[in-house]
């Protein structure tokens, strides 16, 4: 159980990730444009990977040898990285973002139904089925319902992104287990595996050689990379120990409101009524699924 100053201060790691994770759509909307999606994806992996073993080799931790604890890095590494992250790139070369983030968004739906009826490892409370309906509930006012106008255009896209959505809900749960791990070492360990999975998928199938990147495109990797994916991955394994499976994927929640407030500060936006009244309840639903349960007092002695 973690008191009031530790989960303040781990919804603000939260807040971090869901900012992390919801810039990394106009990355890959930026990067996809000159860069196939496997590429994009196999060097997303590869230099976040590196990023993370060199932070973890100035810092004297090195990854484990057990073959078994690799064995779950490659298991992590499809739900969480090379699988899902692929598909989406894919799917923004035909959607856009807006779409791509309310369907996303749905990944705590999916964890919370993996965990009622699957995996059981946590306890479901009626307080965290309200969070997810109220969170989902405020994504769809910020984004907007004509934002769902487009389902049916673009199906294979569309379902893409449904199942990268459902390999998420699935990679909070298994992740789980590397509890007790610094969360560096899952975040490393899992990237260089997808990787290794990428990388010569993409040799085989882009020839990354004959490619022409514009500047805006490498950038866009870079930053997907370093900031969207290594540091991201270290925040992610750790709110996995501290907020629980559910808690931590409530993040893609609070992606949307935050890109709306980008919007108001770079772009000029002004959000509709519907839109703050859709951030409300995204905060509501975030606190309601990752609140821990109030202890009983202890009883008095007479």
């Amino acid at each position: 159980m973690i008191n009031k100053n530790s989960l303040l201060r781990e919804l603000a790691l939260l807040a971090l990730l869901s900012t992390l994770w919801g810039a990394s759509y106009t990355f890959i909307k930026i990067g996809v444009e000159t860069i196939p999606p496997v590429t994009l994806i196999a060097a997303r992996t590869l230099i976040a990977g590196m990023v993370l073993l060199a932070v973890l080799y100035l810092r004297g931790v090195r990854l484990p040898k057990d073959r078994a604890v690799w064995r779950r890095f490659i298991i992590q590494a499809c739900l969480n990285s090379a699988i899902p992250f692929t598909l989406i790139a894919w799917a923004e070369q035909t959607i856009d973002a807006g779409l791509a983030v309310i369907l996303n968004s749905t990944t705590p739906i999916f964890t919370l139904l993996l965990t009622a009826f699957v995996t059981r490892h946590e306890i479901v409370t009626g307080r965290k089925l309200f969070g997810i309906i109220v969170g989902m509930t405020g994504t769809c006012l910020i984004i907007g319902v004509q934002a769902l106008s487009g389902l049916g255009d673009a199906l294979w896209a569309q379902l893409a992104v449904m199942v990268a959505t459902m390999c998420y809900g699935a990679a909070a749960i298994f992740g789980k287990g590397f509890k007790g791990f610094d969360p560096m070492i899952p975040a490393a360990g899992s990237l260089i595996c997808g990787a290794v999975m990428l990388v010569p998928l993409s040799i085989a199938v882009d020839h990354p050689w004959t490619l022409h990147p514009s500047l805006h495109s490498i950038l866009a990797l870079l930053g997907l990379s370093v900031f969207s994916t290594a540091l991201a991955f270290i925040i992610y394994f750790r709110l996995m120990q501290t907020l629980g499976s559910v808690g931590a994927t409530s993040q893609a929640y609070l992606r949307v409101p935050v890109g709306v407030v980008v919007g108001m500060i770079f772009l000029g936006e002004m959000p509709t009524a519907e839109a703050w009244i859709g951030m409300v309840c995204v905060l509501v639903g975030v606190i309601a699924m990752t609140l821990p349960k109030r202890q009983p007092r202890p009883a008095q002695e007479a």
